[in-house]
């Protein structure tokens, strides 16, 4: 499934929230880690006068030391399979998704919502570029202030995975499985449903709206049925499916709230390029707001 895990690292302590899931990942699925640093010339260049900018060589040399030194640090807190440090100089975001970009089974593993560290990134900026502009599978984790998160190992229970019925939703599904299988978790396939945006702008009676919402949960429970009766036949035994009315990122993120040790699995719509990166997915709204990791997949 996963040919390596590519870990993102500033060197700050909200950065390394990604690790505890990442040494999970690393050790149950018996794969190699990358762990990747950026030298962010440009943001380097705005931090120092005009008149000191031949000095940056020596800078650049400088963070070199110090993320080597601090990788290698991080390196010897995954307990199998190979890990490898590197250190690229340019784009934060680009030099993630370049990297990932020469193997398609890469999973890169990030942060969101840090700044710190020894070279500054926005990392929530960064990880929304990496989602829109990458190919990748993306593993996104919220940035928390744990105490030690480089030597914690997280557990997962549950994956929730909302559907919407398109072939494009449906692209996380082989992911799904393959995590279902090898962590052995229990899935939980959601698909919402709105009676509002089905009604569209002609009236309706209160009567007419009631068997409206009965005929749309009826189809959303036939659809997720045979969703789950077709993971069942590939041997996946933990399944379950909620069927609700409402809107879609708050109702994925309530349903994840239900039980703790959860991870989102679903879709994005994005174009590859780091130069499209357009806002407003439901996807990126699930990553900015949710408590628990969100595995990303570019759909088809």
């Amino acid at each position: 499934m996963y040919s390596k895990i590519l870990v993102a690292l500033d060197g700050s302590k909200t950065a390394e929230t990604v690790l505890p899931l990442a040494r999970s990942f690393a050790r149950t699925l018996q794969i190699p880690v990358e762990l990747l640093a950026v030298i962010d010339i440009v943001e380097m260049t705005h931090q120092i006068a005009r008149d000191r900018v031949t000095i940056i060589k020596s800078l650049i040399n400088d963070a070199t030391g110090r993320f080597t030194e601090y990788l290698e640090g991080i390196a010897q807190n995954f307990p199998t399979g190979t890990t490898r440090c590197t250190i690229q100089t340019g784009s934060a975001a680009e030099a993630i998704i370049n990297s990932a970009a020469t193997d398609k089974r890469t999973l890169i593993a990030l942060a969101t919502h840090g700044r710190s560290g020894l070279d500054r990134w926005l990392l929530g900026s960064v990880a929304e570029k990496v989602i829109r502009g990458g190919s990748n599978p993306t593993l996104v984790v919220r940035a928390r202030h744990d105490k030690n998160p480089s030597w914690a190992m997280a557990t997962l229970k549950r994956i929730i995975v909302p559907l919407d019925g398109s072939k494009m939703s449906e692209g996380i599904l082989p992911y799904v499985k393959e995590l279902a299988k090898q962590l052995n978790l229990e899935v939980k396939l959601i698909r919402l449903y709105s009676k509002l945006s089905a009604a569209g702008d002609g009236f309706y009676s209160p009567h007419q709206l009631d068997a409206l919402t009965a005929r749309l949960r009826e189809e959303t429970v036939t659809y997720l049925e045979s969703k789950i009766e077709e993971m069942k036949g590939e041997g996946i035994r933990k399944v379950s499916l909620a069927a609700k009315e409402g809107l879609e990122p708050d109702e994925i993120l309530a349903i994840a709230r239900e039980t703790p040790d959860t991870m989102i699995a679903m879709c994005t719509h994005g174009r590859s390029g780091v130069k499209r990166w357009a806002l407003g997915s439901v996807t990126e709204r699930v990553v900015r707001h949710s408590d628990y990791p969100v595995l990303v997949v570019r759909g088809a």
